[in-house]
């Protein structure tokens, strides 16, 4: 197994779990759909069944997680009660879509085949 598919399969397999772990999220169908996008389209990607450019797709999850981000930076760590303040949730949210983002790059960066 090439270098390439090993990321692309391992940025799969962190999409479908990121998107398990929002079943409980108070807004599940957003981030379950923004999640299994990309592992959708990482899995496109292994099987070389795309010609598509990511570019549109890594700047909307971009400025998505811009706007998401919390207006006081207070971390994204739970602690033993959950989810102290709306800054958390927030900080997850915009820290998973940049990380979204990010692999779409990536997409775009390796070859077609």
């Amino acid at each position: 197994m090439t270098l390439k598919k090993v990321i692309l399969w391992l940025s799969v397999l962190l999409m479908v779990l990121s998107a398990i772990v929002q079943l409980n999220d108070p807004d599940p169908i957003t981030w379950i759909a923004a999640y299994l996008l990309v592992a959708f389209l990482g899995f496109r990607k292994i099987r070389g069944n795309t010609t598509d450019s990511y570019w549109p797709a890594a700047l909307v999850y971009l400025f998505w997680g811009i706007n998401q981000f919390p207006p006081e930076w207070e971390g994204v760590l739970l602690d033993q009660v959950g989810m102290k303040t709306l800054n958390i949730e927030l900080g997850r949210e915009s820290l998973g879509l940049i990380i979204c983002a990010a692999f779409l790059t990536i997409y775009s960066f390796l070859d077609k085949k």
